[in-house]
C-alpha cells in the first residue's frame, strides 16, 4: 500500500519518474488534444482559453526533417558498458520534448543502430501494452473506485478546459492518473510535448528498423506505484497532485529537469531532491525510493541477462534511474561491467561540426493513434513519437 504524500511535488515526480502519463496522451494525440477547437462545438474550451491552447504536433515536413537532420545533437545521458568483450548502452531519457529532440545526435545513434535490441521500461510503440495500462489505469484500478467530491471534479474539469481536452475525454483513467496526465499536459504550454517523448522516438526508430524491443517491466508493476489500493489514499493523491498543477509548480520543476536533460547537466539532475521540492518526510524519501532505487535492480538484472546472452543492449530508460549510489550505471559496475560516460559535443561544437545522419534514424512522426500502427515518417526511416514522462524518470 502507498503511504500518504505530503511532499509538494511528489506526484510531479511520479509523472517524470514513470512514462505513463505519456502513454495516456499516446492514446489521446493528435486527434484528440485539439490545438483551438471551432468555438461553437460542445467540446471546444471556454472562447477565453481557446488563444492560449498549445499547438497540436504534427508530422515534419520534409523541409523539416532535413533540418533536424543537419542540426541533430545529442542529448541526455549516455553511458556505455562492457563485458564478455561487447558493448552495450545506458541512455537516460525524458518523457516530454520537441521536434528537435526528435532526431538522434551522431552518438546516440551509433549506439542505438549498433546494438542488437532496444530495452525500455515499457514498449509504448506496442498496441498491447497501451492497452494493458489502460485497463490497469481505469477507473477501477487498485481494487477501491475512488467518489471524487463534487468540488474535486470540478477542479479536473477545469484544468482539462486548460489542457484543451474535450469534456470526458479522461474519464476512462483513474482519478490519480487524471490528475497526472494533467500535468504532464501542462508542459505543453512550456513548448515540452509527450509526444516528442523519447520513448516512442527511440521505439518508433526500433520498429522501423526491425530491431527488437524489450520491455524491462510490465504494465502492472507500472499501474501498481502510482495507483493506490485504498480509496482515501488515492483521494489523497488526486487532491496533491492537483494542488501543485493549479499553482504551476509541477510545470516549473518539468521545465528544469527538461533543462538539465537538454544541456547534459548530470550533476544537477543529481541533486534533484535538493531542489525538487518534493521530499518533506520519511514516507516521502520511501516513495522516491520505491520509484527509482527499487526498481533499478530488476532493470538491471534485466539488462545483464539480455546482454550476457549474447545480445548487446540499448537500455533507455528515465534520467533519475541513473542517479546516486543505487543508479543504473553503479548497479551495473557492479554486476562486472566496465562502466564509461560517453560524453557530448557541447551545443556550439555540435552546430559547427554536424555529422550526417544515417537514413535508418531519422526524425519520428507525432505519436499514432491507439488503433493504428507505428508508421515512418515521410523521411528515410521514421519514428512514432510521444513518453511522458515529464521527468526523465
Amino acid at each position: 500500500m502507498i503511504p500518504r504524500l505530503r511532499g509538494p511535488l511528489t506526484r510531479t515526480l511520479a509523472a517524470l519518474a514513470l512514462p505513463l502519463a505519456t502513454l495516456f496522451v499516446t492514446l489521446f494525440a493528435p486527434q484528440s488534444l485539439p490545438a483551438a477547437p471551432p468555438a461553437n462545438t460542445a467540446s471546444a474550451p471556454p472562447a477565453a482559453r481557446v488563444a492560449d491552447c498549445p499547438p497540436v504536433p504534427q508530422p515534419p515536413t520534409d523541409a523539416q526533417i532535413q533540418a533536424g537532420q543537419r542540426a541533430a545533437r545529442d542529448r541526455g545521458f549516455l553511458w556505455r558498458i562492457s563485458k564478455h568483450g561487447r558493448n552495450s548502452y545506458l541512455y537516460g531519457t525524458i518523457h516530454v520534448g520537441k521536434l528537435d529532440w526528435a532526431f538522434p545526435g551522431p552518438r546516440v545513434r551509433e549506439a542505438l543502430l549498433g546494438a542488437q535490441a532496444l530495452a525500455l521500461e515499457l514498449d509504448l510503440t506496442d498496441e498491447a501494452t497501451l492497452r494493458q495500462l489502460a485497463l490497469s489505469m481505469g477507473p477501477g484500478a487498485g481494487d477501491a473506485r475512488v467518489n471524487l467530491p463534487p468540488a474535486m471534479q470540478q477542479r479536473l474539469k477545469r484544468q482539462t478546459e486548460a489542457a484543451c481536452l474535450p469534456p470526458g475525454v479522461l474519464a476512462g483513467q483513474h482519478p490519480v492518473m487524471q490528475a497526472i496526465t494533467l500535468t504532464v499536459l501542462a508542459a505543453r504550454h512550456e513548448g515540452l510535448d509527450p509526444a516528442f517523448a523519447q520513448e516512442l522516438v527511440l521505439g518508433g526508430v526500433a520498429r522501423a528498423l526491425d530491431k527488437p524491443i524489450v520491455a524491462l517491466e510490465s504494465a502492472e508493476q507500472q499501474a501498481a506505484l502510482l495507483v493506490p489500493t485504498d480509496a482515501k489514499q488515492a483521494l489523497a493523491m488526486t487532491e496533491q497532485t492537483l494542488a501543485q498543477l493549479e499553482r504551476g509548480a509541477s510545470r516549473r520543476a518539468l521545465v528544469r529537469v527538461a533543462g538539465a536533460w537538454e544541456q547534459g547537466d548530470f550533476e544537477l539532475l543529481s541533486h534533484y531532491e535538493q531542489w525538487c521540492d518534493c521530499i518533506d518526510n520519511d514516507e516521502d524519501r520511501a516513495f522516491l525510493r520505491r520509484l527509482n532505487d527499487e526498481r533499478n535492480g530488476p532493470m538491471a538484472a534485466r539488462i545483464d541477462a539480455l546482454h550476457t546472452a549474447g545480445r548487446t543492449v540499448f537500455a533507455a530508460v528515465g534520467s533519475l534511474h541513473m542517479t546516486g549510489p543505487q543508479g543504473l550505471p553503479q548497479l551495473m559496475e557492479k554486476l562486472g561491467y566496465a562502466v564509461e560516460r560517453v560524453p557530448f559535443a557541447s551545443a556550439s561544437m555540435a552546430a559547427a561540426v554536424a555529422v550526417p545522419p544515417s537514413p535508418a534514424a531519422s526524425a519520428p512522426a507525432p505519436a499514432p493513434a491507439p488503433d493504428a500502427a507505428p508508421k515512418p515518417a515521410p523521411a528515410p526511416a521514421s519514428a512514432p513519437t510521444s513518453s511522458p514522462t515529464a521527468k526523465a524518470d
